[in-house]
């Protein structure tokens, strides 16, 4: 191919790393075995492609350029550091077939190393999800700050002290086994789900919604049961990610306002992700017993995507689904959504009568729904006052402008 513009350049550059980002990273980081260094490696490599591919062309195999360029230079690196006589004798070997791209098994052997290397319990929630997205996700520290609304400084500074920690902690660059496999594959999940939470209904800011979060965590997501096949909750989180995300063009209306669940257009909910959920959900439930709580919560899920009106929802089999989730996590928030499914079932009175239980719950004495889910149901019982007390409280939690508005408007709905 022959020279192409700097706009061209750029473009094609960009377009490589977020294809080819994750898998260069974890390449990598199995031959030095250092997430740090490995992307160190991945950024001089894309630095050289800006500098060369204008002058030469784009290669053929852009992925496999990048990864022989990172290579040269660990093995520059290496050099300079003597005592590392053994790993630099591995990457000559492996350089010997430069432009021939690692074998499929290799690269997703690597992929999911980096998976749990970057979702390590040694990090804390906040640098596993920056760190996520910077090396599988392939985005930029100015890019995740947006998305979370976060200073860019104090991006930067997690993702530098967890690859700082991942060093220190002598953290292996490995999949773990047996029963460390079943500790350790929780947090992957809640990271990725974290992720796709922050786009789907964002907990800050002016925006319902940012859509790209959700994108990025459903392809993780997608990659993972690709990397896992034979783990249940992995296919029951993609699953309730397909659905949920199926909704995204129904939940705003032109203007951006947010539509809520019951007063959705179900028509405009995109039925190749509802299809997707599906089939995912039932590989969750084949491999497994359909108790785990991804899977639980796409059931859930389910019985609203298979509905198609609100009213033939249904809410028995949602509240006993509820149920299970509650007795395994023994999560307020959950039973505050049980609580919605047991007044949709069974009349608000009920649902009110567990939201009470829960206002003593310190876990949820900041949490903006609470008093939300509150005033839904006085409302229905005819108690406006109390109502409105209760939107009014909830529109002065949340910190989502939206949110905040719709709240505000039920407040003033109460006469």
């Amino acid at each position: 191919m022959g020279p192409v513009t700097a706009v061209e350049t750029n473009r094609a550059v960009e377009a490589v790393w977020r294809i080819e980002a994750a898998r260069l990273i974890a390449g990598l980081a199995g031959l030095v075995r250092d997430v740090g260094l490995a992307e160190e490696l991945a950024q001089d490599a894309l630095v050289a492609a800006l500098e060369q591919w204008p002058r030469e062309g784009v290669p053929r195999k852009p992925g496999a350029w990048l990864m022989t360029v990172a290579k040269r230079r660990a093995v520059d690196l290496i050099r300079r550091q003597e005592r590392y006589a053994r790993k630099l004798a591995e990457l000559g070997r492996s350089l010997e077939d430069e432009q021939e791209p690692p074998g499929v098994e290799e690269i997703e052997d690597d992929l999911l190393r980096l998976v749990f290397t970057a979702c390590h319990p040694v990090l804390s929630t906040e640098a596993r999800v920056a760190l996520t997205l910077r090396v599988l996700g392939g985005l930029s520290t100015d890019e995740i700050a947006r998305a979370f609304l976060t200073p860019e400084p104090t991006v930067a500074q997690r993702i530098v002290r967890a690859k700082r920690t991942l060093a220190a902690r002598r953290v292996p660059f490995e999949v773990p086994a047996g029963a460390e496999l079943a500790e350790r594959l929780p947090p992957v999940l809640e990271v990725i789900y974290l992720i796709f939470n922050e786009g789907y209904s964002a907990t800050a800011g002016d925006d319902w919604m940012r859509p790209a979060l959700c994108e990025e965590a459903l392809r993780l997501g997608r990659v993972l049961t690709g990397l896992m096949p034979q783990e249940p909750e992995v296919f029951g989180l993609v699953a309730l990610m397909e659905i949920q995300a199926s909704r995204a063009a129904a939940r705003v209306d032109p203007s951006g306002e947010p539509i809520l669940l019951l007063e959705q257009n179900r028509a405009r909910w995109d039925r190749l992700l509802i299809h997707r959920g599906l089939a995912a959900l039932k590989r969750a439930e084949e491999l497994g017993d359909g108790s785990g709580p991804y899977t639980l919560q796409a059931a859930i899920a389910a019985c609203h995507a298979r509905a198609l009106t609100a009213a033939e929802t249904d809410w028995e089999r949602i509240a006993d689904l509820y149920a299970r989730l509650a007795a395994l996590s023994g999560s307020p928030v959950v039973e505050l959504n049980r609580a919605v499914a047991l007044s949709m079932a069974y009349g608000p009175e009920v649902g009110l009568e567990l939201v009470d239980q829960l206002a003593a719950e310190p876990a949820l004495r900041r949490y903006h729904l609470l008093p939300g889910v509150r005033g839904d149901l006085l409302f229905k019982l005819g108690r406006r006052g109390e109502a409105r007390t209760e939107f009014e409280r909830a529109a002065a939690l949340t910190r989502n402008g939206r949110e905040r508005a719709v709240m505000e408007r039920r407040a003033a709905s109460c006469g």
